[in-house]
């Protein structure tokens, strides 16, 4: 599966959302050109395939895989990407703040690029489904757990009532007792996580209709989904994301989906957040 999203993404971050389904060679050429952009930026396409120790052949493939015509245009596109790092290239200090600052400021840079998998049509229908289904269901585990329990809890305070099982076989029994006109919602980062699989395999068994939220474009998770939500990494590259996994897009996602799902079931949502408000408003302490 190659490159889906839109022309203004990154070579990194295009690279890191179809790395999974790239062929060996295709791979390695690929995290080749993101590990060392300086360098590659500035070699034809027969010194890149020489430096990976594979075919001219294979360059041109991975750059049209990666949505490009050929190496000119991916060139093109990496000195783009190195020259707006360095524009906003900034040095905070070696002090725990100085790391934090350098780390949003990183985020803030990437944060343009993790929608750029999504189209219109993909988020509408994920809407769609979220806010007519009779039932939703939202399962995840590992690093993903927190962020299905968070939506879960969203959508039920906007009006969406929704549910959140932790338990692994749990989430297969929930999901196998789902419905046709039920949709069950699936976080999982790299779209591999076996208890996922198999909670997604359950949910189909039971027709409901599966929207998985991941950002590899090419994973068993994807290949279960009747919507996938493909959000990229949002790291300023791709060797970082791989060292330090975030799941600031996909918590950004989620937020975002509610507000458009809130808006989408109008005063149902403002009557449910109306009585959100009482009770927090009733749990308040006056201390």
């Amino acid at each position: 599966m190659g490159w889906t999203g839109n022309d203004e993404a990154s070579p990194s971050t295009r690279v890191a959302t179809v790395i999974n389904s790239l062929q060996p060679t295709e791979r390695r050429v690929a995290e080749c050109m993101v590990a060392d952009m300086a360098a590659i930026v500035e070699l034809t396409a027969q010194e890149l395939a020489q430096r990976v120790g594979v075919a001219r052949s294979t360059v041109i493939r991975t750059c049209q895989t990666l949505g490009y015509r050929g190496y000119p245009q991916l060139r093109v596109a990496l000195a783009r990407e190195l020259a707006q790092s360095a524009s906003a290239a900034r040095d905070y200090g070696t002090s725990a703040l100085g790391h934090l600052r350098a780390d949003v400021s990183g985020l803030s840079l990437a944060l343009p690029q993790i929608f750029s998998v999504l189209t219109d049509e993909v988020v509408e229908e994920a809407v769609h489904r979220i806010a007519t289904a009779n039932r939703v269901l939202a399962l995840a585990s590992g690093l993903s757990a927190p962020l299905a329990s968070d939506l879960a809890m969203r959508l039920t305070a906007v009006g969406r009532p929704a549910e959140f099982v932790a338990d692994p076989i749990g989430q297969q029994i929930s999901a196998r007792q789902l419905r046709q006109a039920d949709v069950c919602i699936i976080i999982s980062g790299s779209g591999a996580n076996e208890s996922s699989i198999r909670a997604a395999r359950s949910a189909r068994a039971a027709q409901a209709a599966v929207v998985v939220v991941t950002s590899f474009a090419s994973s068993p998770l994807v290949a279960l989904a009747d919507v996938a939500l493909v959000v990229a990494a949002a790291q300023e590259s791709f060797r970082h994301e791989l060292e330090h996994t975030s799941r600031v897009p996909h918590a950004i996602l989620i937020e975002s989906l509610v507000a458009i799902v809130s808006g989408r079931l109008g005063e149902a949502s403002r009557s449910a957040r109306s009585t959100v408000l009482g009770i927090l408003s009733d749990n308040l302490s006056d201390d």
